[in-house]
């Protein structure tokens, strides 16, 4: 499976204004690791593309680089509570010094995130996202198989132009000796303010992982920026600081969102 011809097709059309009608405000899934509960408009396709991202990890004598380009995440409003996603990763470079260097592409994963408030109602906001990640990466790049998960991302508007954003999940994860899945636990607390066309964050990340072979715990402090010029377009980068040994140090990345 691989689904870069969609995405390669919408980038060649992303030039293209929106059609010219009262849209929501443009609510892009990145940065930052919170979703955001909003829905796309029925009838309007939106791209969200991490141009680069780097991971850096250090630990027991051991330095990881992980390069990322080019992921993207095609979103379809289909109606007024419902969206279709699709993500993929075409290009990862994951290096070890004196280790091994791999080179190739991530895997692709499905989802549908669904409004269980009014999507155009004021106040909190509260969807329901299922997902399913199948296994079309190069080998050493992916999870080793099928995985998916459930998350409630929801939005509290806490006072004018702050929020706060709260996204549990859990994730059905391949067990790290080979056959056989376990449940990972997720949570993501942020606040948001916006200023403007600008809008910074700050998140708290953690992950427990009931892997057989042993539970690991993985958290992060990030900070977020986005920058939206016009109605349709957005920039963004980001910084993610682990906070323990079994997380990596830093991820930096930055982005590009576009509504069409």
């Amino acid at each position: 499976m691989r689904p870069i011809a969609p995405i390669l097709a919408l980038l060649a059309f992303a030039a293209l204004p929106a059609r010219a009608e009262d849209l929501r405000d443009l609510c892009a899934q990145r940065p930052g690791k919170a979703t955001p509960p909003c829905i796309l408009d029925a009838g309007h396709l939106q791209i969200e593309t991490g141009l680069a991202d780097a991971v850096f990890q250090r630990g027991s004598g051991q330095r990881e680089d992980t390069y990322s380009f080019g992921a993207s995440e095609l979103r379809l409003g289909v109606t007024k509570r419902v969206e279709l996603e699709a993500g993929w990763s075409p290009l990862i470079v994951d290096t070890v010094r004196g280790g091994h260097r791999i080179t190739g592409s991530g895997d692709a994963t499905l989802a549908v995130l669904a409004a269980l408030t009014d999507p155009d109602g004021k106040g909190a906001a509260v969807s329901l996202q299922g997902f399913v990640t199948a296994p079309t990466a190069t080998h050493g790049l992916g999870a080793g198989g099928w995985t998916g998960g459930v998350r409630l991302p929801a939005a509290i508007p806490l006072a004018e132009n702050l929020s706060l954003g709260l996204t549990p999940e859990i994730d059905v994860l391949r067990n790290a000796t080979g056959g056989g899945t376990h449940l990972a636990w997720i949570g993501v607390a942020s606040l948001g303010r916006t200023f403007g066309k600008t809008s910074l964050g700050a998140e708290l990340w953690a992950m427990a992982d009931d892997d057989p072979a042993g539970r690991t715990t993985q958290a992060t402090f990030d900070l977020t920026a986005a920058q939206t010029l016009g109605d349709n377009l957005q920039l963004d980068a980001g910084a993610n600081l682990g906070l323990n040994h079994a997380t990596p140090d830093v991820e930096v990345y930055v982005g590009i969102s576009r509504r069409f």
